[in-house]
């Protein structure tokens, strides 16, 4: 799970990766989203775990997160 500070007190983004099919499922949550459920769907990560990585930060580096 990686978060980022939304601004507001208490209530981050967050990223979480969980075990899919082949790979890990990456879901997006807004600020104020409960995390226990399926998020907003961002993509999928596959292959080992260096790989992974790589595909992990690049989602990461895609994703909006309200800045200006």
């Amino acid at each position: 799970m990686a978060t980022r500070d939304s601004g507001q007190i208490g209530m981050p983004w967050v990223v979480i990766a969980r075990n899919g099919s082949r790979g890990m499922r990456v879901s997006l949550y807004r600020p104020g989203d409960d995390s226990e459920i399926e998020g907003e769907p961002i993509g999928e990560i596959t292959g080992n775990p260096r790989e992974m990585g790589r595909q992990l930060r690049d989602l990461l580096s895609e994703i909006d997160c309200g800045d200006n």
